[in-house]
């Protein structure tokens, strides 16, 4: 397999999913962002503040940002620019690995269609964490994203879901607004067969980290209250 000339190299930098959780961090992480100078991230506060807990002394005024704009998406023809002259640029979202759930995978498809070099860094993603730690199906998984808001789509979408889920035998993992988490336990109990099972792994990494996998007949008996915290939410029915 021959590697990519004359072109520069987009690099995939995680943060951590509970902010200075720096133990979920290898030490690549810290080695690339040592040298590059030009990232694209989801908020740049967030890239800087992370760059600088990671080095102390580094010249962030030398390094170039462009942030993914919300409503509009990422500077194409800047990621364009900057590959074509060769530059090594980082990607970072918010927390957890970029393009999983989180920007980045428009950046990453352009990357490709240049021939230039795309490297993923190892780090935490809450996707794959939640699925390792649920002791529900890893062989065979989806993740949905996030469910309807409104009745009766979302109703309709957890029974759908959760019918796939039985068909297949294939875990389903969805997440939710935090501030919305206790509203989704709600309906995932009132929608969900007494034999399905569900893990809730809410505020992973962090020192209060909690995670639970039980049937939904179980969870009635003792349904938590969700604090506003990022939550991943698994479903396997039999």
């Amino acid at each position: 397999m021959s590697t990519p000339k004359n072109k520069g190299t987009l690099v995939l930098i995680p943060l951590p999913i509970i902010e200075g959780a720096h133990q979920t961090l290898p030490q690549e992480v810290y080695t690339h962002t040592l040298h590059i100078q030009h990232y694209f991230a989801e908020n740049v506060r967030t890239a800087r503040r992370f760059l600088r807990s990671l080095h102390a002394t580094l010249p962030l005024d030398n390094i170039q940002f462009s942030e993914i704009d919300k409503h509009i998406g990422p500077d194409i023809p800047l990621l364009k620019k900057w590959l074509s002259e060769g530059k090594q640029v980082g990607i970072m979202s918010e927390a957890g690995c970029p393009a999983i759930a989180d920007p980045g995978s428009n950046l990453v498809a352009v990357a490709h269609a240049m021939g230039a070099t795309v490297m993923p860094l190892t780090g935490p993603s809450s996707i794959i964490l939640a699925l390792m730690a649920s002791g529900l199906s890893g062989q065979n998984f989806a993740f949905c994203g996030y469910l309807p808001v409104k009745e009766p789509a979302r109703s309709k979408r957890i029974k759908e879901l959760e019918a796939h889920s039985a068909k297949e035998k294939q875990t389903q993992i969805f997440i939710e607004t935090p501030y919305r988490n206790n509203n989704m336990l709600a309906d995932l109990l009132k929608n969900c067969a007494h034999h399905t099972h569900m893990c809730i792994a809410a505020n992973i990494s962090a020192p209060d980290q909690y995670i639970v996998t039980r049937s939904i007949a179980d969870w009635k008996k003792d349904i938590p209250v969700l604090g506003k915290y990022p939550v991943v939410f698994l479903l396997l029915a039999y």
